[in-house]
């Protein structure tokens, strides 16, 4: 298949592009290098170093023979060059990872939050609308976020996407209806996520868009087979507060002797998914394309649960590391729970890589490798979801302590 990867520079992105080319597919990157400019303004880097996208594709084409071309376009603010690229070139499928996504980033301030709805929302909307502008019948495979649904429980499964309920109509007559089973975004980010959703619905409906939408665990480790090949394919790996996700960020803080930075009680339950599922989670979706006219696909792209202060202690007795309690910058539940059904995956034959210590040890060694390019005062995640929760975090005694750590 031709493919396009929007976003394909990504964390996620990259590896995927890899894993379809490694496939014999056709893979087309498009992407506004935007993360690359997000590291200038955080004044942080990956942890990984990363070449140019344009060195990494020749790279890969030396090692693998294959090729995989980069295409420079702001999916959000070029619309007309992305319905032109669209049009020439007219791809099989297309994987959309192309928005902005941490919780954290988007919650910094005002202008965190617009930039992200901008970004996120218009990118979403300016595909769906080129695709039926150029009357392409390409497979739209999204990546978005178990997130969308918050994380509460009330004890049952979060399904895969619909919801079967019952109302009552003017009659009194019991009827039955399936809906969209109700998001609770716990940030901006996350809203972003649920208003793609909604749109999703609508083209799908209103134009016979095939959308598959991955709402997708948290994405932990950092080489697949493919990154594995050579060091300049290396995959990104994010450790600070804004960008770096909580599993890799305690493997990172471990291997530096850093205090594991649990917030709150340590209760909040997450979603997970090894990158090397979510490559192969892609790859499975591509296979299992909807036709036009169908409801949009939604699979729950994770693998397991787990508690944050159990992870906590997972890594600390892997690593000796301690463990730090600090106030919670988000705006969240305590203690919850997070049942979730992720069936589809697992009936199209994936095989679910799990925490094993092997691979979280991994981890850990990639970290020690570029320990030095750590900034340590980037580790501790501050950015708070309200003024008030913002004036709690910066205050605290202990949390003070813990930024100052050099």
């Amino acid at each position: 298949m031709k493919i396009a990867v929007l976003g394909g520079d990504g964390f996620c992105g990259w590896p995927t592009s890899l894993h379809l080319s490694d496939q014999g597919h056709e893979v087309h990157i498009i992407d506004n290098l935007s993360r690359r400019w997000i590291d200038t303004e955080l004044g942080v880097q990956s942890l990984t170093p990363m070449d140019s996208i344009q060195e990494r594709c020749r790279i890969w084409k030396e090692i693998s023979g294959e090729s995989i071309r980069f295409h420079l376009l702001d999916l959000a603010k070029d619309y007309d060059r992305l319905r032109h690229w669209l049009a020439e070139y007219r791809p099989d499928a297309i994987i959309h990872f192309a928005e902005q996504r941490a919780a954290p980033y988007s919650m910094k301030s005002d202008h965190h939050k617009v930039y992200t709805v901008n970004n996120n929302v218009s990118a979403t909307h300016n595909l769906l609308t080129a695709l039926v502008e150029t009357g392409i019948d390409a497979h739209l495979v999204h990546l978005g976020t178990m997130g969308v649904y918050g994380y509460s429980s009330v004890g049952a499964a979060i399904p895969e996407g619909y919801l079967d309920v019952e109302i009552e109509n003017l009659q009194g007559e019991k009827k039955g209806m399936e809906i969209l089973y109700p998001t609770r975004p716990g940030s901006v980010y996350h809203m972003t996520k649920s208003l793609d959703q909604i749109l999703f619905q609508f083209y799908a409906q209103n134009d016979g868009l095939r959308i598959t939408d991955l709402h997708q665990g948290i994405v932990w480790g950092t080489h697949t087979e493919q990154t594995r090949r050579h060091e300049q394919l290396i995959n990104r790996f994010d450790y600070d507060g804004d960008y770096g996700t909580v599993l890799n960020r305690f493997l990172i803080q471990a291997a530096i002797n850093y205090p594991l930075t649990v917030h709150g009680t340590g209760g909040q339950t997450r979603a997970f998914i090894h990158l090397q599922d979510t490559v192969r989670c892609i790859e499975l979706a591509l296979s299992d394309a909807p036709s036009a006219g169908d409801r949009v696909k939604i699979f729950n792209q994770m693998t397991e649960t787990h508690r944050v202060r159990d992870l906590a202690n997972m890594i600390a007795d892997l690593t000796g590391a301690e463990i730090a309690n600090l106030p919670n910058p988000r705006k969240e539940a305590a203690e919850n729970d997070l049942i979730v059904k992720n069936d589809h995956f697992l009936e199209l034959g994936l095989n679910p890589t799990t925490l094993a210590g092997g691979l979280l040890s991994e981890v850990v060694e990639v970290a020690r490798k570029y320990a030095h390019r750590i900034d340590r005062s980037r580790v501790p995640a501050v950015s708070a979801w309200t003024k008030d929760i913002a004036t709690r975090v910066n205050h605290d005694p202990e949390g003070r302590q813990l930024r100052s750590v050099s």
